[in-house]
């Protein structure tokens, strides 16, 4: 039998995690901080010059070395490329809001990932039998209706910090790709590429959009605010009264896309999208000396992921079940 103050405690620390993400998105981030992170700003920095293409490829060789290799292969890249948001546009701010954002997918992963993690997986990744598990907590029975182990352990919890640097990595590397090249030139690099062009439409369509959806939601939120929902609850209750007022701004979010969807299509016909088989382009991106470096460096990445790898630094046991 359990107490009841077992239960409550269990329960803080089920809202705990579901609600320190949220804390620190609507919080530290804010929406306006999202449409920060997600938009193009002109710039002169080493990553602006970059070709769109290397970045590409960037993106999809950090998700394969963060699932291939060690854990903290993936925390070095994740922490390396977030300090050299410093370089861009805002710089210092665009790190705030990012290392905001990777440490809530951290906490989010974590507590999403460690108490519902079977001890024979977590067992074989970190070569520890389970008879030497560390119990911190052990859940009321009926907690097992939402899947829980009956037990959390401090071996679940740094399995599942390890499985948050998968997610951070790409995120970060993905940021950059965002925040440093036009739509015009992802269009432009996907079609070299040979991609398919309502793909192509697609991706550039939801770009476009993304921070729309941010900055209707930041204009629906401050008008609500204005207008006095929440009154004086004080700073400690603003991020969910934040989110209370966001699930209220979906709709009107929704009618302001679906407005701006007729543009999109009138803009695409006007450009006469697709009414040859071939693009032309007003602006060719050459690859220059920055492109060379930065192919350089994946070289790197790759070349010293695969000798960490062969020196028993990779991850056999998938992180998912």
């Amino acid at each position: 039998m359990y107490s009841i103050l077992d239960s409550v405690i269990s329960w803080l620390l089920f809202i705990f995690g579901i609600s320190i993400p949220f804390y620190l998105i609507l919080g530290a981030i804010g929406i306006s901080g999202f449409k920060e992170i997600t938009s193009y700003e002109n710039y002169h920095t080493f990553y602006y010059r970059v070709n769109a293409a290397v970045k590409i490829v960037l993106s999809v060789i950090i998700v394969m070395v963060a699932t291939f290799s060690i854990w903290w292969i993936g925390a070095i890249i994740t922490f390396g490329f977030l300090g050299s948001y410093v370089t861009l546009k805002n710089g210092w701010r665009k790190l705030y809001l990012a290392g905001f954002l990777v440490l809530s997918v951290i906490i989010g992963t974590v507590w999403g990932y460690a108490p519902y993690e079977p001890f024979y997986i977590v067992s074989m990744a970190l070569h520890t039998p389970i008879n030497h598990f560390t119990t911190i907590w052990t859940w009321p029975s009926y907690f097992s209706i939402l899947g829980y182990e009956h037990t959390l352990t401090l071996q679940s919890l740094y399995y599942s910090f390890q499985i948050s640097f998968r997610f951070t990595a790409a995120i970060v590397a993905s940021l950059l790709l965002v925040m440093t090249n036009t739509p015009a030139q992802i269009v432009k690099t996907l079609s070299k590429l040979k991609i398919p062009s309502p793909i192509i439409f697609s991706l550039v369509v939801a770009m476009k959009t993304i921070p729309s959806v941010f900055d209707s939601f930041d204009t629906s939120i401050k008008i609500s605010l204005m207008r006095g929902y929440g009154g004086n609850r004080g700073k400690t209750l603003r991020p969910f009264i934040t989110l209370a007022a966001a699930i209220y701004s979906i709709v009107p979010t929704i009618v302001h896309l679906l407005r701006g969807a007729k543009d999109i299509g009138i803009s695409a016909d006007t450009r006469a999208f697709r009414a040859y088989p071939t693009r032309s382009y007003l602006i060719s991106m050459p690859f220059r000396r920055e492109d060379y470096i930065f192919s350089a460096f994946l070289v790197i990445i790759v070349v010293g992921t695969i000798i960490a790898i062969l020196m028993g630094f990779g991850r056999a046991i998938p992180y998912l079940t």
